[in-house]
């Protein structure tokens, strides 16, 4: 496997890179559109990178590193969970990303006190280590109803409707057209034909102590304020408000509504064709066979 990249760094006035864009790469014979870099004056560096296969598993170790696999995860040459991203945060720096680009912390107050002297907006959109995916990359047949809350290194499949509620962090996405009206936490990947309902969580792996990779399946519904803390199998529905942990004691009915006996959520991991309610009179949480299917509206997701 071979994979070439050309990449714009931006710096600091003291020589520290921000950011790195990479509009080229040849991921082993896939290209991205843009061939060559137009031949304008500039003071970036640019940058060329020479991969092999192996360095995908290697940890990253420097901020160029960790851009370029921020953005094959973007450009989709490669799956969430596939590449190794030991080492992205503390190879990051953190960043104020405002309308005039990547400013470093610690020249961000000397760039306010100018634009005011020099009565030139200057925006300041956020303060972290990821910048909002639409800064570099524009994923074809997707709608982002807000930009800021998809970061870098999400992959989003044709097809994906990301409404102002939704959220999608990076090494996590969608394997298919989905409806995103909840959160997508790093880690976790959505099934083609899936609606996240408005507020709807999914727990991810970054803090909090969990280690088991979340997925939810393909035509699978979380309900509005529902949570996700196990994999969803295919053709699944989660209640709206209810909230599915790997602890959560669930009693489980078979097609003919005869009790199979309770479960932990850990015990229905990956499990297909199910329904999780509660009963609304005692409160216990149970599931049965799900009868009905998941249709997306075709026209909230041509995205042309």
């Amino acid at each position: 496997m071979q994979i070439k990249a050309t990449g714009i760094s931006s710096k600091s006035s003291k020589g520290k890179i921000l950011e790195v864009f990479f509009p080229i790469i040849d991921f082993d014979g896939n290209k991205t559109h843009i061939k060559e870099l137009p031949n304008y004056e500039t003071s970036k560096e640019i940058i060329n990178i020479s991969w092999g296969g192996e360095d995908l598993k290697k940890p990253i170790s420097d901020v160029i590193s960790a851009y370029l696999k921020l953005h094959l995860l973007s450009y989709k040459f490669v799956l969430p969970n596939s590449i190794n991203l030991e080492g992205l945060f503390d190879s990051l720096p953190n960043v104020v990303w405002t309308n005039q680009g990547a400013i470093s912390i610690d020249e961000i107050d000397e760039k306010l006190i100018e634009s005011k002297l020099l009565n030139q907006d200057l925006n300041i959109r956020s303060i972290d280590k990821f910048p909002p995916l639409t800064d570099f990359i524009i994923p074809e047949n997707v709608r982002i109803a807000d930009a800021s809350r998809v970061r870098l290194g999400a992959y989003l499949s044709p097809g994906t409707t990301i409404m102002h509620e939704g959220f999608v962090n990076f090494n996590a996405g969608t394997l298919g057209k989905a409806m995103i009206e909840g959160r997508i936490s790093s880690g976790v990947v959505v099934g083609n034909n899936s609606d996240l309902g408005g507020g709807s969580s999914t727990m991810g792996t970054l803090s909090g102590g969990n280690n088991i990779k979340i997925s939810v399946g393909e035509n699978c519904l979380l309900g509005a304020n529902s949570g996700l803390g196990i994999p969803l199998g295919n053709n699944c529905i989660v209640e709206a408000g209810l909230y599915l942990t790997a602890g959560t004691k669930i009693e489980l009915f078979d097609v003919n509504g005869n009790s199979k006996g309770i479960f932990k959520g850990s015990e229905l991991s990956d499990s297909h064709n199910l329904v999780f309610i509660r009963n609304s009179i005692n409160g216990k949480v149970i599931a049965k066979t799900n009868k009905s299917k998941v249709e997306l509206n075709s026209q909230l997701h041509t995205n042309d």
